[in-house]
């Protein structure tokens, strides 16, 4: 039966299971592993056990680090520092919308890894093939979130301590605006949300609902409410219609009386007759009576 043990290489990072056999270790040493990667240092977080065989292969744990051991990895930080400065200057030289975050070399120098940001895919090929050709080893290129830089960095959240993510949190679990509805707090996602531009993880520490049926936080966009200001407005306003919303509400008004069609003065005359009034006869007789004079006066 193998023996594993759980090794983690970064503070507050995932713990992998290592095959160990030969030698013992306790939680808190620092040993050196074989990793996807190449050589690594990393420490032992769960003590050893014995696992029934299985088809999976795990990687071994090779030795425990020595001074040599940590004196090698002291030497890969200027070389570390020394990548991401020429980094840095191949992105902008080259004008890649891109923002590089950490950059990080394996113990035998066998490859060096770029963690980057950027909002879509990044054609990276020209900039890989210029790192290789300074470094002369192996160059990885990998798109991280911006959790994943918070938790690099590192920083001091609104309640004055250090991010939870980069002090005790080993993963990043889904948050929801509901979360905060149902603690009833104000929902004002710029109040809620911390240095990485999401919903801060506390949220979570007093919901007593589950968390596997609710929605991630990147279906709530920055900067947006489920339940916008917008209510209060609508509560002091008339309601408006489903069909109108986001439009100019229409104003309604009655239609002006369209005025009485009146027939002409003849018309009325023959209708209504001699009691339709007095003065519409006489004009048409006056009218008559210019006209015959006229007449006479041209013969």
């Amino acid at each position: 039966m193998p023996e594993l043990v759980g090794v983690r290489f970064k503070p507050c990072g995932k713990v992998y299971d290592f095959e160990i056999d030969g030698f013992e270790v306790r939680p808190g040493d620092s040993v050196v592993v074989e990793s996807d990667f190449g050589l690594s240092i990393g420490t032992v977080i769960r003590e050893k056990r014995a696992v029934e065989a299985s088809e999976q292969q795990f990687r071994k744990v090779l030795r425990i680090a020595t001074e040599d051991d940590f004196s090698v990895r002291d030497d890969n930080r200027g070389l570390e520092k020394e990548a991401r400065d020429f980094c840095v200057e191949r992105i902008m030289a080259r004008g890649l919308p891109m923002k590089l975050v950490a950059c990080e070399s394996t113990l035998d120098r066998r490859r060096i890894m770029f963690f980057f940001t950027a909002d879509g895919r990044i054609d990276f090929r020209e900039l890989v093939k210029d790192l290789a050709s300074r470094f002369k080893t192996r160059i990885e290129m990998r798109q991280i979130g911006i959790r994943d830089e918070a938790k690099m960095i590192g920083g001091l959240g609104i309640c004055g301590r250090e991010l939870c993510c980069r002090t005790f949190l080993t993963g990043f679990e889904p948050i929801s605006i509901k979360m905060a509805k149902k603690q009833e707090l104000v929902l004002n996602v710029g109040k809620l949300s911390g240095l990485c531009g999401r919903l801060m993880c506390c949220l979570k520490y007093e919901y007593e609902g589950d968390t596997a049926a609710i929605i991630t936080d990147d279906e709530v966009p920055v900067g947006q409410e489920e339940e916008p200001v917008v209510v209060l407005e609508e509560k002091l306003t008339a309601p408006v219609p489903e069909k109108s919303r986001g439009r100019r509400p229409r104003v309604t008004e009655a239609p002006p009386a369209e005025p009485a069609v009146q027939p002409p003065p003849a018309a009325a005359a023959r209708e209504e007759g001699p009691a339709a009034g007095d003065q519409e006869p006489k004009r048409k007789k006056r009218s008559r009576g210019r006209r015959r004079r006229f007449k006479n006066e041209q013969k």
